[in-house]
């Protein structure tokens, strides 16, 4: 697979800059084609992140609703369209953020589109956990986790703020996918830190992809299970790519004593491996006021 690091547009109503967007991750993904990967994954709202001062800000200062109506839809549309198309030419599956308009009056869903090596949009990710900026004054809330397959391995989405929220990682987990793509807009080291965690936690695979511009923070890259970073684009503020492989089958020792050993004991052990051998009516078990 291979996790991307582009630059992410913060205006939806500048056309320029939504087609400078989807130019870049289309070269991108010939890149990534290019040294075999079968998966690119680019950052969240890699198409547009709207800046609550742009879409939200009121004539005094305050935070307003966003008026959707003025964001370029149509171009939005037209470089998903693209993408999609060059993925289907590529035979690139190819999961890249946006907003999602819905019916209005509803606010859009920031999300992650899911695009298969055939060029199809095959499934869509929608934030669940928002910020309160964004849940206030920009977007409605997914439902759903989202789980999806390629090549026998199976992965998971979440969005930026969501690594806050271990819950979603757990939930993963338990659905059995082999990797989390995490992507996120955000200027913030721990983030990443935050995600190698889950790698060791859960013992999964995890792509961690970050806007160029604040990858001298923490650049994008890739966490095996147990917690080692695999591979890790420049920090270097510009786009580029991290690139590495999801064995099942690894050799290499920490990835193997994670899946094989690690994984399947922590299951266990929360399916009540312990519950039978806890000690009932052992005074000296039962009193914790005593040496």
């Amino acid at each position: 697979m291979a996790v991307a690091q582009s630059t992410v547009p913060e205006d939806p109503t500048d056309r320029g800059a939504l087609r400078a967007a989807g130019q870049e991750v289309r070269a991108l993904m010939v890149e990534a084609a290019g040294v075999g990967a079968r998966l690119v994954q680019f950052p969240e709202g890699a198409l547009v992140y709207p800046h609550k001062r742009v879409m939200a800000a009121g004539p005094d200062g305050t935070l307003i609703p966003a008026d959707w109506r003025r964001a370029a839809w149509g171009v939005l549309r037209e470089e998903a369209e693209s993408i999609a198309a060059l993925a289907g030419e590529l035979g690139l599956w190819t999961v890249v953020g946006s907003i999602h308009p819905l019916t209005p009056p509803n606010r859009p869903h920031n999300s992650l589109y899911v695009i298969s090596d055939r060029g199809r949009l095959v499934a869509r990710y929608d934030k669940r956990f928002l910020s309160h900026t964004e849940v206030s004054f920009l977007y409605c809330p997914g439902r759903e986790p989202l789980v999806f397959e390629v090549d026998g391995i199976r992965f998971g989405c979440a969005l930026c703020i969501e690594a806050n929220f271990p819950q979603v990682f757990a939930e993963y987990e338990r659905l059995d996918v082999d990797c989390v793509l995490l992507s996120v807009m955000v200027d913030d080291a721990l983030r990443a830190r935050v995600a190698q965690a889950y790698g060791t936690l859960y013992s999964y695979w995890l792509g961690y992809s970050v806007p160029a511009q604040f990858s001298a923070t923490a650049p994008a890259g890739i966490v095996g299970p147990g917690g080692r970073w695999l591979s890790c684009c420049p920090a270097h503020g510009h786009p580029a790519l991290a690139i590495a492989d999801i064995d099942l089958d690894s050799q290499d020792e920490d990835i193997d004593i994670a899946i094989r050993y690690a994984r399947p004991w922590r299951r266990s052990a929360r399916a009540g491996l312990y519950h039978e051998r806890i000690p009932v009516g052992d005074p000296r078990s039962d009193t914790h006021t005593a040496f």
